[in-house]
This record gives C-alpha cells, structure tokens and sequence, in this order.
C-alpha cells in the first residue's frame, strides 16, 4: 500500500524499546526520487537533538493507530551520530552514519540503494560494507 509521506508526519514512532517521539519530516533525494531519512522529533526524550531514521531501520506503518515501528533499540538511537537538522545531510556524515548501523552505501551502485533499486532488507546480501568506527562526539 502507498502512503503519502504528508501523511505521515507526526505519526508516532515506536523503537523496539518503548516511544521515541514523532515523524517531524522526510528528507528526500531528488536524483532517485526517493526518501533517505525520515527525521525523528525527539523533544520529549532526546531534548535539543534531531535524529535521523534510515528506511532500513523502518518496520510497519500502522494508519490505526497513526504509529511507524523502528527496528532500533533506544539506545542505538541515542548513541548514533548527531546532525544538524539546518544543513544538508553530506556524504562523509551518512558513511558514519551507515558504518555506525552497518547500512550499506546507497550510492555504490547504479541504482537508488546502490546495487539494487529497491530497499533490500537481507543484509547477507548486502556484500561488503565498510564498517567505520563510530564514537560519539566525532
């Protein structure tokens, strides 16, 4: 089913370990007309920081109950990379992004998800990502 992403801001977004705020807005990618991150507002847990969801991280979207399942835990999210919502997102940010989550790298490939055209959830098939290490603060 389509869902317009209009509609989707301010769903409720649920991690794998209880609420973690609402869909703020979706950050898009006008060369393949996709959407890379939905951005997360966290205000009432995550004070002052905006977070960004990769669509691998993203379940179910349930319309009854206005809520997007996040396969990440709280603390995945709370340590991930920070970014500043005013800038665009660049390509060194998301490499530690996608290191950080073991994403592999869209733009490795022809198609919008690098080697596929579609979002591939199996990662044994992502081949070989390169795991940057992350620590907060970087």
């Amino acid at each position: 089913m389509l869902i317009k992403v209009k509609a989707l801001k301010g769903y409720s977004l649920r991690s794998l370990d209880g609420d973690i705020g609402s869909a703020r807005e979706f950050l898009f990618d006008d060369q393949y007309w996709t959407i890379r991150y939905l951005v997360a507002n966290t205000s009432s847990w995550l004070t002052g920081r905006s977070v960004l969801i990769s669509p691998y991280s993203l379940t179910e979207v349930n319309q009854d109950v206005q809520e997007v399942s996040v396969l990440l835990t709280k603390k995945q999210i709370e340590d991930s990379p920070s970014i500043d919502s005013d800038e665009p997102v660049s390509r060194q940010y998301e490499g530690t992004y996608n290191g950080y989550y073991g994403y592999p790298n869209y733009w490795g490939g022809p198609y919008a998800w690098g080697s596929y055209p579609y979002l591939e959830r199996d990662r044994s098939r992502w081949g070989f990502v390169h795991p940057r290490r992350y620590r907060r603060g970087s």
